[in-house]
């Protein structure tokens, strides 16, 4: 089936997804707004739940997080022990799968992260489909987003997989840029695209998604899946809490992600889940040019935002 290529916006400057005009005093009003309608929204959860706000943290359950254990952790019952093959017999790697033996792995891997990144100061992370070829719209569009992103000093960040990853490796390369790629270890091998200059592989994904957010300055998101909705998800949240600042997601493809904001609108918006300025997080367009205005303003805000605290903090 014969592709299209994305569509012209309608607009000449760069708009929010609920339709504002695009800019870092927008951007600031919007976290500051979507901030303190967590807050409420926070408070009248605990009062429907017949407590206070304050007393939150006491009348709820603790949770505990059991997302990195494997399988054969959990409980062994007696007929397992009775029907097992293995039963009595110790391995000799055992240690090696206690929940402090992975805690020890997971902190050498934020360690490696950190060293092999730190020198990065202004970067972009790129999220997209892994499943596109260079013959889809998108990756020449990635690409060419990449490109001028890298010639203005930034590095590119992906995921260091195929696709529209690899457009945005590919981008930053041509553009004289570096080009970093955060592989993740998956139940199938994956292979990094041929364009990442810089290769970190983790096998945990909360270590991968907190060096695509610490190292970044903003987040492009391409048409793509549900890593992609997760990692778009993810900004959205640590901004509407107020844990980054100043920090642009924008979704190329306003076709794709329409539907997506339509139903944020008419659910989330209307049922009161989500507050109006909550849309203004996002920006949709289709024009890579549009999206390097975006960054760069953003950018300088984030730099202005640094050297005012800097400056608070020496005078405290």
């Amino acid at each position: 089936m014969k592709k299209t290529p994305p569509k012209r916006p309608r607009r000449a400057v760069p708009r929010t997804a609920g339709g504002k005009k695009m800019g870092p005093e927008v951007l600031a009003h919007a976290g500051r707004q979507a901030l303190e309608g967590v807050r409420e929204r926070t408070e009248i959860g605990h009062r429907e739940a017949g407590r206070t706000a304050a007393a939150g943290g006491d009348a709820t359950e603790r949770v505990i997080d059991d997302a990195i254990r494997d399988p054969y952790l959990l409980p062994v019952t007696e007929d397992e022990k009775l029907l097992s093959l293995s039963q009595g017999v110790a391995r000799p790697d055992d240690f090696t799968r206690t929940d402090t033996w992975r805690l020890m792995r997971i902190t050498g891997e934020f360690i490696e992260g950190f060293d092999r990144l730190a020198g990065v100061t202004k970067a972009v992370t790129v999220f997209g489909s892994a499943r596109v070829g260079p013959s889809d719209p998108w990756y020449a569009v990635a690409q060419e987003v990449s490109r001028l992103l890298a010639k203005e000093g930034f590095a590119i960040i992906t995921g260091a997989g195929p696709g529209i990853m690899e457009a945005a490796n590919r981008g930053a390369r041509e553009g004289g840029g570096r080009s970093i790629g955060c592989n993740i270890e998956l139940p199938f091998e994956q292979h990094a695209n041929p364009y990442v200059d810089t290769l970190i592989n983790f096998r945990y994904f909360l270590v991968r998604k907190m060096m695509f957010i610490k190292y970044s300055t903003a987040f492009l998101i391409f048409p793509g899946g549900f890593g992609t909705l997760d990692e778009l998800f993810e900004a959205l949240t640590l901004i509407q809490t107020g844990k980054i600042y100043q920090f642009p997601v924008v979704l190329f493809g306003r076709y794709y992600w329409a539907g997506l904001v339509r139903w944020l609108q008419a659910r989330a918006l209307r049922e009161g889940k989500i507050a109006a300025t909550d849309i203004d997080l996002m920006m949709m367009t289709d024009v890579p040019a549009q999206a390097v205005k975006v960054v760069l303003e953003a950018y300088a805000a984030q730099t202005r935002l640094a050297r005012e605290r800097a400056e608070r903090e020496r005078e405290s």
